[in-house]
């Protein structure tokens, strides 16, 4: 039996649930190198919207009850747990770029990479969508600009672990919360407007056609985006080769 032969839960998906972690692995990368490359990752407070609108965070405390450097398995499945739990209650559960790097170290980190395939593939990525088509991948916050979102994001991503390590874990906590509600809103606008849009590295505005959000499930088996045009490509099959092994069972 095959994972991607799941049907689409029949309950409306009347809630929208966004998700984000932060990595507390500190290091710098070079022009042109993957992210990656650096893994596996801790990860050092997670965070999701929940369907009344108000934020959930995950992180560990030690023993001096201040946050600790990462989550436990206990807690990453607990997070997992939440998330799967959500998609069988009918929410729309979602993240950018989340079925490529989230759910893959929550699954690492929760020693339980099958619960977090079976989240990946029900999981609703446009970032991931987008890459199906254009062949390259976009950010949340050129996207969060091309669609007129007011909320932006608190500080750089790679910020965030030299932050938790300095101590400033409200800072991290706050941003992660941030990016979960940026998150659901350029979602929200994406289902709306039926499209992304998203401001350019050269300033300009640019725009792909979104009929409708799909499950990671049904993105996987779209015929592989042109990159023929492109010097360095990222191969298409690699965006989702973590998962790739859970997607039969034998």
């Amino acid at each position: 039996m095959s994972l991607f032969d799941s049907t689409p839960p029949s309950t409306p998906r009347s809630r929208v649930i966004a998700f984000d972690i932060e990595i507390a692995n500190q290091f710098e990368l070079a022009p042109g190198e993957d992210l990656e490359d650096h893994g596996p990752f801790d990860i050092s407070v997670a965070a999701s919207t929940t369907g009344d609108g108000s934020v959930r965070h995950w992180y560990a405390r030690g023993a001096d009850g201040r946050p600790a450097r990462h989550i436990d398995a206990t807690i990453a499945r607990d997070m997992l747990t939440f998330l799967r739990r959500e998609q069988s209650a009918g929410a729309l559960v979602c993240a950018w770029n989340g079925m490529a790097f989230d759910l893959r170290w929550l699954g690492h980190a929760a020693g339980d990479d099958r619960l977090a395939a079976e989240v990946a593939l029900d999981l609703y990525d446009p970032m991931f969508q987008f890459v199906s088509k254009r062949g390259f991948p976009v950010s949340l916050a050129a996207v969060a600009d091309g669609l007129g979102v007011k909320e932006t994001k608190l500080m750089s991503g790679a910020d965030a672990p030299k932050e938790w390590a300095a101590g400033n874990h409200q800072k991290v906590i706050d941003y992660v919360a941030g990016d979960c509600r940026l998150t659901r809103e350029v979602v929200e606008r994406i289902l709306a407007r039926r499209e992304v849009r998203w401001r350019t590295k050269k300033g300009t505005l640019s725009s792909e056609s979104f009929a409708k959000l799909e499950r990671v499930r049904d993105v996987m088996r779209a015929p592989p985006p042109d990159q023929s045009w492109m010097s360095d490509p990222k191969p298409w099959t690699s965006w989702f080769s973590w998962l790739t092994p859970f997607a039969t069972r034998t």
